[in-house]
């Protein structure tokens, strides 16, 4: 019953996906945004023990649920953790109403024809096995297109679609993110290559095959509108990508029928100094200004 209530709530509701999914590379500037050093950890376990600690004070805060959050993008060693004694993911849906996603890319190759394509994921099956037995709904996987190359635009999204395949026949619905990042210098260009190969791939797909989209919010407004219409599409979420929250929820509040799937966004200001009343009150306003750009 789950999986049918999830999905309608993923495709149906007002909301937004919190991205709680930081891995190794990026954690110590999540946490020393928190305001903690890496001086206050020395080695990986415990620098993964702060992250946890900093995820659960915000999935407990009783400003994150699912009236205005629809799902959260869990990192692996989350999913693996507890909140409040439950596996991370059960807690999320059963505490929260909020819909589990997992990250299962391995992390992003060295850039080649203006392009990250994602490394090799040998272990996915496995992976995929163990986020079926925690209730994880869907997965999420990262590339990073640099430049307006057309090949490596295509390769980006024939990967993509490739493994995405794959976890949707193996009962999930995969979140497909070819970010394009902000700071190219043909950012438009590229998202017109980007457009025009996710919807060859769209048209592809079975009729009950059901895929999401994460895009870097387009310089053109409404420019991925027939994404966003495209049945086999649930949703497609927006990724800050580097923009502050101000700069993300105006794009994103001109971009119809796109919702945010926010992460250093959503915990911008966030401090590990806040009282509970202090960080509660910040996460409360910062879930309501990206759930109102969400709702347009």
């Amino acid at each position: 019953m789950s999986f049918e209530a999830q999905l309608d709530k993923i495709t149906n509701r007002p909301g937004f996906i919190a991205a709680l999914d930081q891995s190794g590379g990026s954690t110590p500037k999540a946490l020393r945004l928190y305001g903690i050093p890496e001086s206050e950890y020395s080695s990986e376990e415990q620098m993964f023990d702060l992250v946890h600690q900093m995820r659960t004070r915000i999935m407990t805060s009783p400003a994150f649920n699912g009236d205005r959050i629809l799902g959260a993008i869990l990192f692996e060693m989350t999913m693996d953790r507890e909140v409040e004694g439950k596996p991370t993911a059960q807690y999320l849906w059963q505490e929260k109403q909020i819909v589990p996603f997992l990250k299962v890319d391995k992390g992003l190759a060295d850039e080649d024809d203006g392009v990250q394509i994602m490394k090799p994921m040998p272990e996915l099956d496995d992976l995929l096995a163990r986020a079926k037995n925690h209730g994880i709904f869907g997965t999420k996987m990262r590339s990073v297109i640099k430049l307006a190359s057309a090949s490596g635009v295509k390769a980006i999204v024939d990967q993509q679609f490739e493994i995405g395949r794959h976890i949707a026949a193996a009962g999930f619905v995969p979140i497909i993110e070819p970010e394009v990042d902000i700071h190219s210098p043909q950012k438009a260009e590229a998202e017109a290559l980007l457009k025009e190969n996710l919807m060859g791939q769209l048209n592809s797909l079975g009729a009950d095959t059901k895929v999401m989209l994460k895009l870097t919010l387009p310089e053109k407004d409404d420019f991925y509108k027939e994404c966003v219409d495209h049945p086999q599409v649930a949703r497609v979420v927006a990724l800050s990508g580097g923009y502050s929250r101000e700069e993300a929820n105006a794009r994103l509040s001109r971009n119809h029928g796109m919702v945010a799937s926010f992460s250093r966004a959503l915990s911008e200001g966030l401090s590990v100094q806040q009282t509970d009343e202090e960080f509660n009150a910040l996460l409360d306003a910062s879930i309501q200004s990206i759930y109102d750009a969400s709702a347009t």
